[in-house]
């Protein structure tokens, strides 16, 4: 399986922090970036995703170990080297399903910076809509100045994140063959790749679930 999904696993350069990152991916100019993910840690005995970049290098990853002693309530997107980038934490006592991505981990850092927040689309009988969930950002350095909408359907791998103006900032794509466990991510300028592949792993929680969910599994940063 995993020679399908990537050509190597060569760790890719240490990137720079989240506000960095941002800050430099500006220009509408710049290409999207395409990502390879993959709803699979490379650990023995762990679940979580794995991310490759365009090159095949390993640009992301999560793993969660497979246990139930001293839970955590975080997801922790690393990079390749495993320094953690975003924690993505569910909102308690909420009406709904709603999560909280933070700068860094969260866990680690008391006065940790939520970026963005993302929440379940509710129907309540409402005329049909094609919207699953929504992204508000919650940071002023965060140069996002408006609410996103989640259209599509994740369960088919076909979904994106979209401004007012109704233009993907990033995309969820089917990959050819490979099953439902790798698809593609595309992530723009204007959002940046970490904060794109952060909204998916809020979004597989969503609707994922049950036994699939990460959240009942031990979380390692």
């Amino acid at each position: 399986m995993a020679a399908k999904v990537h050509p190597n696993v060569a760790a890719a350069p240490q990137p720079p922090c989240i506000s960095s990152i941002v800050s430099q991916q500006q220009e509408e100019e710049e290409p999207p970036v395409v990502l390879t993910v993959w709803r699979k840690s490379l650990l023995f005995n762990c679940h979580g995703f794995t991310v490759f970049d365009a090159k095949g290098n390993l640009a992301f990853r999560l793993d969660c170990y497979d246990s139930t002693s001293s839970r955590r309530a975080d997801l922790v997107l690393m990079d390749a080297a495993g320094k953690p980038l975003l924690t993505i934490r569910r909102k308690r006592l909420s009406l709904y399903d709603s999560w909280i991505i933070y700068d860094g981990d969260s866990a680690a850092t008391a006065t940790a910076t939520p970026l963005l927040s993302v929440r379940r689309h509710l129907r309540f009988g409402l005329p049909k809509s094609k919207a699953i969930a929504h992204v508000t950002p919650l940071s002023s350095s965060l140069p996002l100045p408006e609410a996103y909408v989640v259209e599509g359907s994740y369960g088919r791998r076909s979904c994106a994140v979209r401004d007012a103006r109704g233009d993907a900032v990033a995309e969820v794509r089917r990959k050819e063959s490979v099953g439902d466990d790798v698809f593609r991510l595309v992530a723009q300028p204007r959002l940046g790749a970490p904060l794109a592949m952060a909204i998916v792993i809020a979004i597989d929680e969503m609707f994922r679930g049950g036994s699939s969910s990460l959240l009942r599994r031990t979380c390692s940063a």
